[in-house]
């Protein structure tokens, strides 16, 4: 095969793009940045991306997807007050915009398969391209920024403008009809809630996307069992009846368990099924350990005395 041979780009992102191909024969063009969809490889070639996602990278993709809808359930929650019939429908609501968002952000790319190629992440500077950008002589800089992980950097941008767009349509219709129960300025306060969180998500994403990459497992073991301890001990459970006299308490304990696999799935990443899988005998263990120690912290207890002032 010939190739037409060059000076070697400068800087870990920098490539030539494939300008002609005739046979045997590959014409390259200058050194720059790689079309959307490409990468450089060890030659510093632009290839495209035709790998599928990792079991890992579906797992960063889903914990992405999940946080806009559990941020929507948390706000709904707290703002529904005793009205948990609105609440249900809310609730379900958000998880069929989310649902379908999700599913129409697969099919954009590529137009109408649900399937995604992808280019592997090899370090944490995949994620941050823009910082990378040579300068040969200190003065002029080669711009080569560009998407090295495709697509997992922009297609949560995408889910997320989705997600807002599905809100505004559905939501605000679906409270006018079923929230009227609630004030005026409080049936639509979800709403507004999630005005607020998706501009911070989408600035999480933009700046701190690498990094949840790497952090997500652990993020997500910490917080579900804060939270898990944090709502057990508000809602004075102390023994396995407290437990078992309330629906909605099994259904956030079983949650939690979900996240807490999810955490372990996605730490172990599965590499070693037979080694792996006995982990997820540990995902009740946080929970029976409150069961058996809430007795020496009592949180009612706690709990009154925080509301007395002591």
């Amino acid at each position: 095969m010939a190739v037409d041979i060059q000076p070697a780009c400068l800087g870990l992102y920098c490539g030539k793009t494939l300008l002609f191909k005739n046979g045997s024969t590959e014409i390259y063009g200058e050194c720059g940045v790689c079309p959307r969809g490409q990468r450089t490889n060890a030659q510093k070639y632009c290839q495209p991306c035709t790998e599928s996602p990792e079991l890992y990278d579906w797992l960063y993709l889903g914990f992405m997807a999940m946080l806009p809808l559990v941020l929507h359930w948390f706000f709904i929650e707290w703002y529904s007050g005793k009205k948990s019939s609105s609440a249900l429908f809310q609730h379900i609501t958000a998880l069929f915009e989310c649902t379908v968002a999700a599913l129409v952000t697969l099919l954009v790319e590529p137009v109408g398969v649900l399937h995604i190629r992808s280019c592997r992440v090899l370090m944490l500077s995949d994620w941050y391209t823009m910082l990378y950008n040579p300068s040969p002589d200190y003065v002029t800089t080669v711009h080569c920024t560009h998407e090295a992980v495709y697509p997992l950097y922009t297609i949560v941008f995408i889910y997320y403008a989705f997600c807002l767009v599905l809100m505004m349509l559905l939501r605000p219709l679906l409270v006018k009809k079923i929230a009227c129960g609630l004030g005026k300025s409080d049936r639509f306060k979800s709403i507004y809630a999630a005005l607020y969180f998706f501009p911070i998500l989408t600035v999480l994403q933009a700046v701190g996307g690498g990094l949840l990459y790497y952090a997500f497992p652990y993020i997500i073991l910490v917080l579900s069992l804060v939270t898990l301890a944090v709502y057990m001990s508000a809602s004075e459970i102390e023994n396995c009846y407290d437990l078992l006299v309330r629906k909605k308490r099994l259904i956030v304990l079983f949650s939690h368990w979900l996240l807490h696999a999810y955490g372990i799935i996605s730490i172990s990443r599965v590499d070693k099924l037979e080694q792996d899988l006995p982990l997820l005998a540990l995902v009740p263990t946080p929970a029976l350990f409150y069961l058996f120690t809430a007795k020496f912290t009592e949180p009612s207890r706690i709990l009154s005395e925080g509301a007395n002032g002591h």
